[in-house]
């Protein structure tokens, strides 16, 4: 089975109309609800009906899912560094003004200093972390130049990677690498730069970067140091946290679950435009 690309970023809510208004008011374009297809939800295994909120920012797409099952919601004690911890990084040309925007829908902040620049050690972009309304987190992203990372434009332009947790970093490597994906670099990130950005003291993560064949966006795997002690996440897929990312792949679609417990929906070709 080989994962070719990021097709969607799948986020589960327990109020996808209040929550696909947020992601409206800080850019997206927002597209009128969706039954969600039965085999979907066959897939999940899950009973009854559910909606679907499909949003685009630039080329990328994010979608909201709300089950008639619904799971739990998201870990009030979940901070940076938890297992269940996967967000997705929106590329900025405008870091300050759209960190205003996000704070003025409703965003709660993770980063306790606002947008910080990281040292190059770290990739040298400046970025800030926080959560929406629903407890998902959520990054804004400032490259130094743009056009080096393949993006061009100015304002908010799309969406660069989902980062995930991991309490193994050379298992969850391999699982990756086995189904396709190169290591395309990686960074060891720490400092009161890095504190600042996950609102953690001693903040201390090994940070991976994994390139599909298409790849914008990427999956980045965060070792951080108390991660490693940890178990893998275990929640349901039905849970607010269970975030899916979404992959054009080989072979029949199917629902994966990755070392560290995260979950991945796999189809055998494209999502429909």
């Amino acid at each position: 089975m080989t994962l070719r690309a990021i097709q969607a970023i799948r986020m589960v809510s327990q109020d996808g109309e209040s929550l696909a208004r947020f992601y409206s008011a800080i850019g997206f374009a927002v597209e009128a609800a969706q039954d969600i297809p039965v085999e979907d939800l066959a897939r999940l295994d899950l009973e009854g009906h559910g909606l679907r909120w499909t949003m685009r920012l630039g080329d990328q797409r994010v979608e909201i899912d709300q089950y008639e099952q619904s799971g739990a919601a998201y870990p009030a004690n979940a901070d940076s560094a938890a297992p269940c911890f996967q967000h997705f990084a929106m590329v900025t040309t405008q870091i300050d003004k759209d960190w205003q925007r996000v704070l003025d829908a409703g965003a709660v902040p993770i980063s306790d200093k606002g947008p910080v620049r990281l040292p190059a050690s770290s990739g040298g972009v400046t970025a800030v972390k926080f959560r929406d309304p629903d407890g998902h987190p959520i990054e804004l992203l400032q490259f130094p130049d743009p056009a080096d990372h393949g993006w061009d434009g100015d304002g908010t332009l799309g969406i660069d990677h989902s980062a995930i947790s991991t309490d193994d970093l050379a298992e969850t490597l391999r699982f990756f690498e086995d189904h396709g994906l190169c290591c395309s670099g990686g960074s060891h990130n720490r400092g009161p730069e890095q504190d600042a950005l996950d609102g953690l003291t001693g903040a201390d993560a090994q940070v991976r970067s994994l390139a599909p064949g298409n790849t914008t966006p990427h999956l980045e795997l965060l070792a951080y140091t108390r991660s490693l002690q940890s178990q893998p996440y275990g929640g349901a897929v039905n849970d607010v946290a269970s975030t899916r990312i979404v992959w054009e792949s080989s072979g029949a679609a199917r629902l994966l679950r990755d070392p560290s417990g995260h979950w991945h929906e796999l189809l055998g070709g494209r999502l429909k435009a």
